[in-house]
Formats: structure tokens, sequence, C-alpha cells
């Protein structure tokens, strides 16, 4: 009996040009370059995940830094009013010693000349 010889097959019509060793290699290398390009894509959201997390945070800390600066102010804005209302009381007061003043000192320069006698008319 002879020997079988085994049969090349025939180029399918989407194996390139060449043999199915090219075909093996090229689709080994879209298979790598696939796999990177999917590395690449996960590493990417992963970081994209990161950023917004720490994103978050940062707001997070923002937002009770901004409340605190509002409940300074709000102290602030209280202190504030007290401070004025009481140097509105020490000018007040200050005119009133000053107007006081004016006045005892009308009266002391009035009433003593009003004790002389009158001139005789002669």
């Amino acid at each position: 009996m002879p020997a079988l010889k085994a049969r090349a097959r025939p180029p399918a019509p989407t194996d390139p040009p060449g043999g199915s060793r090219i075909a093996r290699t090229r689709s080994s290398s879209l298979l790598t370059i696939s796999s990177q390009q999917i590395d690449e894509a996960t590493n990417t959201m992963q970081n994209n995940m990161m950023l917004a997390s720490q994103r978050g945070e940062n707001l997070d800390s923002l937002q009770n830094k901004t409340d605190n600066l509002a409940t300074q102010a709000d102290g602030f804005r209280r202190g504030a009013n007290r401070v004025r209302k009481q140097m509105w009381w020490k000018d007040m007061k200050m005119r009133m010693c000053i107007i006081i003043g004016i006045i005892i000192l009308l009266v002391v320069i009035i009433v003593p000349s009003g004790e002389y006698p009158a001139m005789p008319h002669g």
C-alpha cells in the first residue's frame, strides 16, 4: 500500500496570501494589540474612577470648609453688630456729657449775672 501524502488545503478566502502561518502570526499580533488596548482602557477607567473618588473627597472637604466659614461669618456679623451698638451708646453718652456740660456752663455764666443790683439811673 502506498503511503498517503498529506494534502495541503487550499487557502481559504479569509486567509491572507502566503499561508496559515502568516495568518496565525497576524491574528496573534492582532490579539496582542487588542489585549494591550483593553489593558489601556481598563487602566484609564481605573484612573478616572480614582480621580472621581478624589474629586468627591475634595468636594466633601470643600463643603465642610464652606459650612465652617458660614458659621464663622455669622458669628462675626453678630459680634460686629454688638460692637457697633456698644460704640453708639458710648458716643451717645459722650454727647450727653458734652450737652450737660454746656448747659451747666451756661447756667454758671447766666445765673450770677442776674444777682448784681441794677445800676441807679442818675
